[in-house]
Parts: C-alpha cells; sequence; structure tokens
C-alpha cells in the first residue's frame, strides 16, 4: 500500500529475531540447579521474522532519524493498546535510543537483545550464568532491486560485533612476561 502511495518500502528478513515478551531488551531463559528449564519467561527467539520499512521524514523525533523506518504488519504485541509495531527509526535502533515512542525498544531487542541464562536458587536470589552478545539479528536482508540477489542491511541497524582476537605466543616469551612482572612487584615492594 505505501508503494502505491509513492513511499519508498521494502521488505526486510531478520534471521535469530529475538521476541522480548517483558522489554527488558534480553532474552531470558531460567534454570534451577539441577539445570531444568523453568519456563519463567516468555521471552523467545524466532529462526526469522519479517517487517517492511519505508523510507520517511521524521519531524516528529528530529531530522537525526530520517529515512528508513520499520513498520510490522504481523506485530505479536499490543502497543499503546492495540497490535501496532512502529514507525521505529533504524537511526534509533542502530544507536540504541530506545526511549523513543513507536516501538523502538521493542525493535532494539529484536536484532540486538542478549541471550541471558540464569541460575534461579529462590523466588529472591537468581544469577546470571551465561550471556551471548551475538546470537540475535543475523543476515538482516532485503531484495535487490531488480534482481534476486540478497542485500545485507545488518549494519543499519546495529554495528559491527567486536571479534575475540586469539594469539600464540611462545613459552620463551610468556616466561619473560612473567619475570617483568615480578620485576614491577618487587619494585612496588
Amino acid at each position: 500500500v505505501l508503494r502505491c502511495l509513492g513511499i519508498p518500502t521494502r521488505v526486510i528478513t531478520n534471521f535469530n529475531s529475538a521476541h522480548d515478551k517483558n522489554l527488558n531488551l534480553s532474552i531470558d531463559k531460567y534454570i534451577d540447579v539441577s539445570g531444568n528449564n523453568l519456563h519463567l519467561s516468555e521471552d523467545s527467539v524466532w529462526n526469522f521474522h519479517v517487517w517492511n520499512e519505508s523510507w520517511f521524514v521524521r519531524r516528529d523525533l528530529g531530522s537525526f532519524y530520517d529515512g528508513w523506518q520499520v513498520l510490522d504488519a504481523t506485530p505479536q504485541e499490543r502497543s499503546k493498546g492495540i497490535y501496532q509495531c512502529g514507525p521505529a527509526s533504524t537511526r534509533a535502533i542502530k544507536e540504541g535510543d530506545v526511549d523513543l515512542d513507536y516501538d523502538s525498544p521493542f525493535v532494539f531487542a529484536a536484532v540486538n537483545a542478549d541471550c541471558v541464562t540464569w541460575i534461579r536458587y529462590s523466588k529472591k536470589r537468581k544469577e546470571r550464568i551465561y550471556s551471548d552478545t551475538r546470537k540475535i539479528g543475523k543476515f538482516i536482508s532485503t531484495k535487490a532491486v531488480g534482481t534476486n540477489a540478497r542485500v545485507d542491511v545488518t549494519a543499519n541497524y546495529k554495528y559491527p560485533e567486536v571479534k575475540e582476537i586469539s594469539f600464540k605466543i611462545s613459552y620463551s616469551q610468556y616466561k619473560n612476561s612473567l619475570m617483568d612482572d615480578r620485576k614491577i612487584l618487587v619494585t612496588a615492594v
């Protein structure tokens, strides 16, 4: 419908899409001390989810948020009492501006939530035992104009994940680094 009105619109697919039911920006899983799932959270991760983006000028939010806006025609949660989602600025999502209206926190979580596992010792005591910050929001894609090729638009929604750098050092380098630490310790005494 938006294209018929002359508004640029495209379909977006998000793989490993988070459904953050309680809007705490994480997908929480609770287990007991034996490792059994407690089913205390309604959060979930979907294999994929699809929504639309349309190009808008945002006089209500300011020109910083102009550009592609997320509109979900199949919202699963109520927003302000009715089933609706958007228009949430992709710029706001990328910058983490989750205090804006139009379901920005929900869309942010869909592409960038942390998956957190908690061990629950009692109703009052829980402990975070695992957090995966990379699982959600993979291969966010749209179709290329004039071809069936996939265009990756992940960078419109989130900054690149930080990569862990592994390196190897020889035993002698390691041993020398320990000696350097010992010198510092002795000097500090």
